[in-house]
């Protein structure tokens, strides 16, 4: 650990001195840290982070005013996640600042920062994602992965699941179908119908009776995550638990 901890040092002298990177969300200061990725501290500071403080939707994460009582902040609903599949849904913060740069980077490179990891860690810990009995990303079409090389919501699962010491699956559940790409303006319906029967469990009896932590990049509508969660839940999932880095509101 010390090695690591002196690598890092390392690593992070020569960031600033040799090689410095501009950071990405605000295209104005450095990276000071390799675990910042590629957003400066500021704009780690600045980005709002869910940590368990405020109100959330119960089922979606819905971000929801402050002001509502502490008392009854645990059963506050949004009502338009209602038809969702999945059992809950909580990212790490929203579609913004830092967390839109570590998004957005991980789609070109296959590297999850130290600090993005442990943010997925601390949300998957919180109820009622923490019970979970397994892991499983969203998968790409095979002809996708291929053309980008790798699987960024595999990647973030694989960080979660060694972080909470639960069982990776990235083969029982598969992308049926090559759905259309989800373009910025496309309203919920669009993006719901692209993806309807689009996921198919392959591997049963690998996800039956388990309670599943869903894992992707970004939640935007949660057509994405509810068509996955139904497919896992037709072969026999008790629940599914959907984990973001970062959702849109």
């Amino acid at each position: 650990m010390n090695i690591a901890r002196a690598f890092d040092r390392l690593f992070d002298a020569a960031l600033s001195l040799v090689y410095p990177r501009g950071c990405e969300a605000c295209g104005v200061r450095p990276v000071e840290s390799r675990a910042g990725g590629p957003a400066c501290a500021e704009c780690w500071a600045s980005t709002r982070l869910f940590t368990g403080g405020g109100t959330l939707c119960r089922k979606c994460g819905l971000p929801t005013p402050a002001s509502v009582p502490e008392k009854v902040r645990p059963r506050v609903r949004c009502r338009r996640c209602d038809a969702e599949e999945f059992d809950a849904a909580r990212a790490c913060g929203t579609y913004e600042g830092a967390l839109r740069a570590a998004v957005l980077s991980l789609k070109r490179e296959p590297y999850v920062p130290a600090r993005l990891a442990r943010l997925l860690g601390e949300t998957a810990a919180r109820p009622p994602l923490d019970a979970a009995t397994l892991v499983v990303p969203v998968p790409l079409h095979a002809g996708r992965e291929r053309e980008r090389g790798f699987n960024q919501a595999a990647l973030l699962a694989g960080a979660v699941a060694r972080r909470q010491g639960l069982r990776l699956d990235e083969w029982s559940l598969a992308r049926a179908a090559r759905s259309e790409r989800h373009r910025a303006g496309m309203d919920a319906r669009a993006r719901r119908e692209s993806v309807e029967g689009a996921f198919a469990v392959a591997r049963p009896r690998l996800v039956r009776g388990e309670r599943v932590l869903l894992v992707d990049d970004v939640y935007t509508t949660g057509a994405t995550a509810s068509a996955c969660a139904a497919a896992l839940k037709a072969a026999g999932a008790e629940a599914v638990y959907v984990l973001t880095a970062a959702r849109a509101v």
